[in-house]
This record gives C-alpha cells, sequence and structure tokens, in this order.
C-alpha cells in the first residue's frame, strides 16, 4: 500500500519520517515488522541481524548519520535477500549500490561511501530508535516507498 494513501487513511495513527532518504534496493516500495540495531561504524552487529532475523522484516539500522563508512554493502545485502527480508533502512550509508540496485530487497539509506566499516562487533540490538522525529520500535510495522516511510504499532 502506498504511503501516500496510507496518511490518507490512518494519519492519526502514522509516525512519519522526517529524515530524507535515498532509495538504492530493486524493490522501491516495501514493508514489515521492525527489528533494530543501533551502531557507530561497525556493522558487526547488523550483519548478525540479517542473520537471525525473521523473513519479511524490515531491519532498521541507526548509524548515527555517519558519512564516513557504509553499514550495508552487497555481501549483506544478499544475506538479507536469501533470507527473504523486506528491506533494510539505515541511518548511515551503503556500498556497492549498482549492485543493491539489481536486488530484489528494499534499501533506504542517508547515502553511499565506498569505505567499509569497522568490525568490533560493538552496539545494540532489539532496542528503540530515534532519528528522524520518529520513534522505531521492535515489532511496531513500516511501510516505504519513493514518497516516505511512515510507522504505525500495528498493522494496516
Amino acid at each position: 500500500m502506498k504511503t501516500a494513501d496510507l496518511c490518507d487513511q490512518f494519519l492519526e495513527q502514522l509516525q512519519v519520517c522526517k529524515l530524507s532518504l535515498n532509495s538504492y534496493g530493486g524493490k522501491k516500495e516495501f514493508s514489515g515488522p521492525i527489528a533494530t540495531v543501533e551502531v557507530f561504524e561497525d556493522n558487526v552487529l547488523v550483519r548478525e541481524a540479517l542473520e537471525t532475523v525473521p523473513k519479511g522484516s524490515v531491519l532498521v539500522v541507526d548509524g548515527k548519520g555517519s558519512r564516513n563508512c557504509a553499514l550495508l554493502g552487497d555481501r549483506l545485502a544478499q544475506i538479507a535477500c536469501e533470507r527473504e527480508l523486506a528491506g533494510v533502512i539505515i541511518n548511515g550509508c551503503i556500498r556497492d549500490s549498482a549492485e543493491i540496485a539489481m536486488m530484489p530487497l528494499g534499501v533506504m539509506a542517508v547515502g553511499t561511501c565506498p569505505v567499509k566499516s569497522k568490525k568490533e562487533g560493538k552496539g545494540k540490538r532489539d532496542v528503540v530508535l530515534e532519528f528522524g522525529e520518529v520513534r522505531w520500535t521492535p515489532g511496531s510495522y513500516v511501510y516505504a516507498d519513493s514518497d516516505g516511510i511512515v510507522i504505525s504499532e500495528l498493522p494496516l
């Protein structure tokens, strides 16, 4: 369902993300239950989450908006595709954008950066995140398309 239509019907029940994110994946519209990761320039927990969250999930990664390195590349995106995740939303950067554009996965991020991240395993999983003037609560539902991103506590 389009985010514009959801806003027309359910605006009172929705949070609308105010952070402008670019779409990089082959799927331009995606939705699903939220799983979360909070990291800074380290993608070990991103990989761990991609390998374990349920099929159909949207992994939301708060990378604190860093443009110093990428938190997702083609290898991690391939894991998400193989596990049939709906998408990945990153407050940070990705790399291998040309390859990711060909994958059946929704990917939204602040931008791109060719530099790989650290591998220290620092961060948190399954926590409430706050960026884009919204709260990303694990288990809530996110809907994303070319018009924006909206969050609902319940599936719509």
